[in-house]
């Protein structure tokens, strides 16, 4: 009775036991918002240990992606799956996720599986060479595959990586360079070196690497020293390309200057692709020859 006396009739219902009842279960506004707030952390903190347990850095990757903030624990889900059906393994899927965050909020459909489908039928790697190829040059599941992937493969297919020279999952990370600014610079400096362009195209078909080496950092403090300390032959250069692979200050000079000290040359070849172990017995083997010749 002393509710009522609160409740005009012309206003407002009978307050009944049965709807004080209900007024007093329902959730406050108050208690909805800490509710939500509640859950929407304990999803948040799903995520972080779902990232963990891939080995990925959840500081990292909120950083470079602060979608992955708001983005649901399917998505992530979501590429992991999609990236495993390629055959990838999960310490790989989480190196992959780790380098490119960005990769976490991606939709498979319209991101992912069309890379894939570009490298099976346009590249035409056989599909268990996909994983490989990926897993080797991760980059390219960040590169779009008609800005930049068709280009280049057009230009790489031009100059001549068909048929047995083929781009195989060892090659494929030279899709991911641009063709203006990457590869064509470093064609122009060996052919301004004065070897001509068809040699050069074969020296990078026996050596595809060398389309991965920089030039101010690689080919010219190599080819300063090649021609300058060593007296070098550029046919030597074309018969052993690989000679920009090796590392100047830990290999080629101190090779090099050993053979000068006493008084001997090798090929480039035979100079660089042995260990140091075998470099050392035929260094020996030369000295001993040379003292046994002198007895004669």
């Amino acid at each position: 009775m002393i509710l009522q006396l609160f409740l005009p009739s012309h206003s407002k219902p009978p307050f009944t036991q049965t709807t004080l009842t209900a007024h007093l279960s329902s959730p406050s506004p108050a208690t909805t918002t800490a509710t939500a707030a509640g859950d929407s952390g304990l999803k948040f903190r799903e995520k972080l240990l779902y990232l963990q347990s891939l080995k990925v850095n959840p500081t990292k990757a909120l950083h470079i992606n602060p979608n992955l903030r708001s983005a649901p624990l399917s998505t992530l889900h979501s590429i992991a799956q999609c990236l495993s059906s390629m055959g990838l393994e999960l310490t790989a899927i989480g190196r992959i996720l780790d380098m490119y965050p960005q990769l976490l909020t991606a939709d498979p459909y319209f991101d992912i599986y069309p890379i894939f489908d570009f490298l099976l039928h346009t590249v035409k790697l056989p599909f268990p060479e996909i994983r490989k190829s990926i897993a080797r040059c991760p980059r390219i599941l960040v590169s779009d595959p008609e800005a930049q992937l068709k280009p280049t493969f057009e230009f790489l297919t031009e100059l001549g990586f068909v048929g047995p020279n083929k781009l195989t999952s060892q090659t494929t990370l030279l899709l991911v360079s641009s063709v203006e600014s990457t590869l064509v610079p470093k064609i122009e400096y060996l052919v301004g070196l004065g070897i001509e362009y068809d040699e050069v195209r074969n020296m990078v078909l026996r050596s595809p690497g060398l389309l991965t080496f920089s030039v101010e950092n690689n080919y010219r403090p190599k080819m300063e020293y090649f021609l300058k300390e060593m007296n070098g032959d550029l046919e030597e250069i074309k018969r052993f390309p690989q000679y920009f692979s090796f590392s100047l200050e830990r290999k080629i000079k101190p090779r090099h200057r050993l053979l000068v000290e006493h008084g001997f040359s090798m090929p480039l070849s035979e100079m660089l692709k042995v260990s140091d172990g075998e470099f050392n017995v035929q260094l020996i083997e030369r000295r001993l020859r040379t003292v046994e010749e002198r007895r004669w």
